[in-house]
């Protein structure tokens, strides 16, 4: 076997079956008398174009001699998996039509006729050199704990190099699989050259096991650059939590599967600090954080600066914004917004809030006077790019059923507190 080290990892990736069938007959290829087959060996009709390490990104052919003609090519994988392959109208040539893996090891095996009445097989073999670069993925969220999040739960891919080219983008997407239970109509979106988002067209359904793989595993991206090692992660999806905070009535009610469940006065960003409008998702929960109005750009000692210990938060934006208790604030609340851009409300409220919530539920803002969520950057602000929009950010631009295969028809932060 050849050294696999750096290039394959244990991952395979599934390639087409294409065993062309040899041609079933009794007579010879050059009289057509019944009964005169005799069998051969088929080495000295063929000629293998592989030889020593072949660059993988290459096509291997298969041609017969002079007076010679192929009956049956299979290239097989160390895992048994078949290459797919073309074989010529005359019979004299066959070339492989599916991908080669990088630092691979292949057999061919080869059925022949000497057009005299001979047939045989024969049986030889290449390897394919190792790639120069890999490409690997850190899939998210990150399954580790409990694996339950929210229904506004995107799923993300960071890459471990940027791919720009457009037919690059294909394969890294065409490496890229998610399935669910029940099944739904999903997409992916390139934030950027190396990270993409992958969310359903409408919420995840409430009780939805979700999974998501990449597996380009020796295959070729680019010129030079060949998927790494597998990376896989499944988490589950709780039941549909959504809170809307209303900045100009000053309250925020949750829902719980389409049931208000509490309506809590709260206070939010004054102007100037006005909070985001738009759909945000849960991003974390922390107990207590610090918050300091240094890290948004205001002086300390001037009339707008803070530096508190804050209980209870729940985290909506990375730049800082939070759902959280202030108990400085109590008399504004369902009154006024006095925040510095984050939604504060009573001590016991926060806390109910924080234990009644988890990653991946949905805060929606109306009504202030703020700017929108951004998209991407600051959070997850994906459920406010409309579907088509998203779909158009796919590299191959159309959406993706998450149905499991068996059943598919063939086919760092620094801390900015903003309070």
């Amino acid at each position: 076997m050849a050294d696999r080290h750096g290039i394959a990892g244990i991952g395979s990736i599934s390639l087409a079956l294409a065993v062309l069938a040899p041609l079933a007959a009794c007579t010879s290829g050059g009289d057509g008398a019944v009964g005169t087959v005799h069998k051969v060996d088929a080495a000295p009709l063929v000629h293998l174009s592989a030889e020593g390490k072949v660059d993988p990104s290459q096509p291997v052919t298969v041609t017969a001699v002079p007076g010679s003609r192929l009956t049956d090519v299979t290239v097989l994988g160390p895992d048994g998996r078949v290459v797919a392959g073309k074989l010529s109208e005359d019979q004299r040539s066959w070339q492989t039509t599916g991908r080669l893996k990088a630092a691979t090891d292949y057999t061919v095996r080869i059925a022949a006729d000497d057009g005299n009445g001979g047939r045989g097989e024969t049986t030889a073999g290449f390897s394919t050199l190792a790639a120069q670069r890999l490409l690997t993925a850190k899939l998210g969220p990150d399954s580790s704990g409990s694996g339950l999040y929210g229904v506004g739960q995107p799923l993300t891919v960071q890459l471990s190099e940027a791919v720009k080219d457009p037919q690059a983008r294909q394969e890294v997407e065409r490496g890229l699989t998610v399935t669910s239970q029940p099944a739904v109509t999903g997409g992916w979106y390139w934030v950027d050259d190396k990270n993409l988002h992958f969310r359903p067209e409408e919420y995840w359904p409430a009780g939805t096991t979700v999974s998501l793989a990449f597996d380009t595993t020796g295959s070729r991206i680019s010129d030079g650059l060949y998927g790494g090692d597998r990376a896989a992660l499944a988490l589950r999806i709780g039941e549909r939590v959504e809170s809307v905070v209303d900045a100009a009535a000053h309250e925020l009610t949750l829902k719980r599967a389409g049931e208000v469940v509490r309506t809590i006065p709260v206070t939010t960003g004054k102007p100037g600090f006005d909070t985001r409008n738009g759909v945000k998702v849960v991003l974390g929960q922390e107990r207590q954080v610090r918050m300091s109005g240094e890290t948004i750009g205001i002086a300390a000692g001037s009339s707008e600066s803070y530096d508190l210990n804050v209980e209870w938060a729940t985290r909506v934006t990375w730049s800082g914004e939070y759902v959280h208790a202030a108990p400085w604030s109590v008399g504004s609340q369902g009154v006024a917004n006095v925040s510095h851009g984050c939604t504060g409300m009573s001590t016991e409220n926060a806390k109910w809030f924080y234990d009644n919530t988890r990653v991946g539920d949905l805060v929606t803002v109306v009504n202030s006077q703020g700017a929108g969520m951004e998209p991407f950057g600051n959070g997850f602000g994906d459920w406010n790019v409309t579907w088509t929009d998203w779909v158009k950010h796919s590299a191959l631009g159309q959406p993706v059923s998450t149905t499991p295969p068996a059943s598919r028809a063939p086919a760092s932060g620094i801390i900015r507190p903003e309070i």
